[in-house]
């Protein structure tokens, strides 16, 4: 796995026993079993990013201060200039950049996604978890799953779901697709 991956699980591991939580209570909190949270933490797997936002939350720190190991600072106002936003490296099929990491207190995730095409037999991963969704296609295109419904969007289409819904997305044509992403929590 990556190296940003064995950081994430450490410092996931590191706060989870540093607020005496056991590695059970957690995984109860965040709908996983103990083993898939062993490997969160192990580095051995990618953690998804509404498990980031959920583990954030359960242990009382920002989602930022878990990815990077310091805390938001800015209160007023947060800039990040192009192709600057915190890289969090979760899965092949898609690449998540955090477009307010330094922003303190968020009630919001803004991410930039770039969907990768479906690799030959690839199935599509699915995930779930509390919030919401907005999603805006700025370039190619991508079909997203939403439950049983699969929904193609092209450049200047969006869509907004509830992410307790199962869904995925894979790019369309065999080229990368970019979308801009907001998450509630």
């Amino acid at each position: 796995m990556s190296q940003i991956n064995t950081e994430i699980g450490e410092r996931l591991r590191g706060i989870r026993e540093l607020s005496e939580i056991s590695q059970e209570a957690l995984a109860a909190q965040l709908e996983l079993t103990a083993a898939e949270l062993a490997a969160y933490e192990a580095g051995e797997h990618d953690i998804p990013v509404s498990v980031l936002h959920n583990a954030s939350a359960a242990l009382g720190i920002s989602t930022t201060e878990l990815m990077t190991g310091e805390e938001a600072k800015l209160h007023q106002y947060c800039v990040v200039r192009r192709q600057k936003g915190v890289a969090v490296d979760r899965r092949e099929a898609y690449d998540y950049r955090s477009l307010a990491y330094n922003f303190a207190a968020r009630r919001m995730e803004p991410m930039l996604i770039t969907i990768a095409p479906a690799e030959e037999g690839a199935q599509l991963h699915l995930n779930t978890h509390s919030g919401q969704e907005f999603h805006y296609c700025l370039e190619g295109s991508f079909v997203i799953r939403i439950g049983s419904h699969s929904i193609t969007l092209g450049e200047g289409d969006s869509i907004y779901f509830d992410s307790a819904c199962p869904h995925g997305m894979v790019a369309q044509g065999g080229k990368p697709a970019r979308s801009l992403v907001v998450i509630t929590m």
